[in-house]
């Protein structure tokens, strides 16, 4: 078995890749930049260089099975989920790698593709709870229905398998991306400590939420492979807790030394690029925000 795990410098692919390590399971890591893992084989690749992914293929020839871990984001994030230039370019990215960088990979055996939560339409419309995998697919404008039936009609000529994973809210190490939620937690309490301020619950809506540890995930997506049950089904993955970010605040403060405040409404799209002098100087005094900073900062939405 080799394993090309495609986005392997995000929180799913870097996990991924851990895991694999750890299993003694060969694996290729691709993406633009390499992830932060020592010993790891590694292939630059842009995948929407439809050249670069050809070249690649003969490097690729020996690869069994894929995590495709890869994801193309706009600025401002929701708003970009319901663009079609974003469906697009997504959608591009599977198909290069699939028809040009595996190209000549003749024993593929298995394609793990990744979903989420936004297959429910919850990003359009208050979604059905719970949301069953076996449901009829809801019907919106998503990458992720253009990834899966393109996957679907390749696969339909092809002697390989595949498996759709959709994890909630994944938490995980990947430093730089922009997906890394803990990341930006870890930032705005670092900002907190540093300005001797409490660190304070930012608001947002307060709403039963789930998690994905992405250790779990990349250990199911593995398991998957092995396992007749798992060949070209979809699965939901989650911790399963249910929790509230208000409630988990306390517990996140603790865990980082830091003494939490009442909940204090805020955008921190728009206040943390304002506090960013903090981190390229770390020898000033405690620092304050400059007044139209504090402008800015504004109700979340």
């Amino acid at each position: 078995m080799r394993v090309a795990v495609v986005g392997a410098s995000g929180v799913v692919g870097r996990a991924a890749m851990t895991q694999l390590q750890m299993a003694g399971i060969e694996a290729v890591a691709i993406s633009r930049s390499p992830p932060d893992l020592a010993h790891t084989d590694f292939i630059s690749l842009d995948l929407l260089d439809a050249a670069a992914c050809e070249a690649a293929a003969d490097a690729l020839s020996d690869v069994t099975h894929v995590i495709f871990a890869a994801l193309f984001e706009k600025p401002g994030l929701i708003t970009g989920w319901r663009e079609q230039d974003q469906m697009d370019t997504n959608l591009r990215m599977l198909t290069h790698f699939l028809d040009l960088a595996l190209s000549k990979a003749s024993g593929l055996d298995h394609f793990a593709l990744l979903q989420g939560t936004k297959a429910y339409g919850a990003h359009v419309k208050p979604m059905k709870i719970p949301g069953r995998e076996r449901e009829p697919r809801v019907d919106h404008p998503n990458f992720y229905w253009l990834q899966e039936d393109y996957l679907r009609q390749q696969q339909a000529a092809a002697d390989w398998h595949f498996s759709i994973w959709r994890p909630q809210v994944v938490i995980g190490h990947g430093p730089g991306t922009p997906m890394n939620m803990l990341a930006a937690i870890g930032a705005y309490a670092a900002f907190c400590k540093f300005d001797q301020k409490p660190f304070c619950y930012p608001g947002g809506p307060n709403s039963p939420v789930e998690a994905t540890d992405a250790d779990l995930l990349a250990r199911a997506i593995i398991f998957g492979f092995s396992s007749s049950k798992a060949i070209d089904q979809t699965f939901n993955v989650t911790n399963g807790d249910v929790f509230e970010w208000r409630h988990m605040w306390p517990a996140i403060g603790g865990a980082l030394g830091l003494e939490v405040g009442d909940a204090e409404v805020q955008n921190l799209t728009s206040r943390m690029p304002c506090l960013r002098p903090v981190l390229i100087d770390r020898h000033r005094q405690p620092w304050s925000v400059p007044l139209n900073c504090a402008r800015r900062v504004l109700p979340s939405v």
